[in-house]
């Protein structure tokens, strides 16, 4: 009986040993496990390379407050920001064809599909779809959740919007309204879009100045940036166009003194550097 109980005793001493270099053993592993998960790095995010640019200005726009512009085949066009007048001008700002519309605030503008789409950045808000003759056809609000908006851009049957209060460029289907995709956008100012090549650019306003992002359109991922100087004319609207980039200054810019810029109301380019 002695013996058997000394025999369990050994046997549960080094049951017991064992046990505890188990729990030492695994709480060792544990700890490296958690050491390498703070001491690893994250993966090093691409570097987005920053441009800066040449503006030339070019022509005033027919009213004086240019808020929004997009290029077509036909010429430029030109959305203004107190009227809510389309125009439509050469290349060297000969007044082709103006259409009325009853958008209020314009900040955003594309045109496709036969119809103009003005974007209001005022009450009642949304998104005016216009046809050539100034009648209205539909006014329909940013799906998501509405508000203003700060630059329209028509491609192939979809709706590029940066809107406001999702803070990001929502690319919505012209014909059921559906929204499809979401870039969201990081910065204090945003304003007027641009499409070239399966991507898309945003006019931007930091703490260090007025600078463009280019996106992009299938992953949202950032491209590149391009920073404005302190003499380069105040962007609103964004074109692409035959090789560059243009733009307009409204004259209006919030915090400013109304047509503080220079160069308010003139239609100018930008020649990426």
């Amino acid at each position: 009986m002695v013996a058997q109980a000394l025999g369990l005793s050994e046997k549960r001493g080094r049951d017991m040993e064992r046990r505890t270099f188990l729990a030492s053993a695994g709480i060792a592993l544990l700890g490296a496990r958690f050491a390498r998960a703070q001491t690893a790095q994250p993966p090093a995010r691409p570097t987005i390379p920053t441009r800066k640019v040449k503006t030339t200005v070019l022509f005033k726009s027919p009213e004086g407050y240019p808020n929004a512009i997009t290029a077509t085949q036909d010429g430029l066009w030109i959305a203004e920001q107190k009227s809510d007048n389309a125009h439509l001008v050469d290349w060297n700002g000969k007044l082709l064809k103006t259409v009325k519309t009853e958008s209020k605030n314009t900040s955003g503008m594309g045109v496709g599909g036969g119809y103009i789409w003005m974007g209001a950045n005022a009450a009642p808000n949304g998104i005016f779809q216009t046809d050539m003759n100034s009648k209205t056809i539909s006014h329909r609000q940013i799906p998501l959740g509405g508000g203003g908006c700060h630059g329209v851009e028509y491609v192939d049957g979809k709706l590029w919007i940066a809107a406001l209060r999702l803070r990001g460029i929502l690319r919505v289907d012209a014909k059921t309204w559906e929204p499809e995709f979401l870039i969201p956008y990081n910065v204090p100012r945003a304003h007027g879009t641009a499409w070239h090549d399966g991507a898309i650019w945003m006019v931007t306003g930091t703490d260090e100045g007025a600078g463009l992002i280019k996106y992009d359109a299938e992953t949202g991922r950032p491209l590149e940036t391009v920073q404005f100087s302190e003499t380069d004319p105040d962007p609103h609207g964004l074109a692409w166009h035959d090789g560059a980039l243009y733009s307009c200054d409204a004259g209006i810019h919030p915090g400013w003194p109304e047509n503080k810029s220079k160069t308010h109301s003139y239609i100018y380019r930008i020649d990426l550097l």
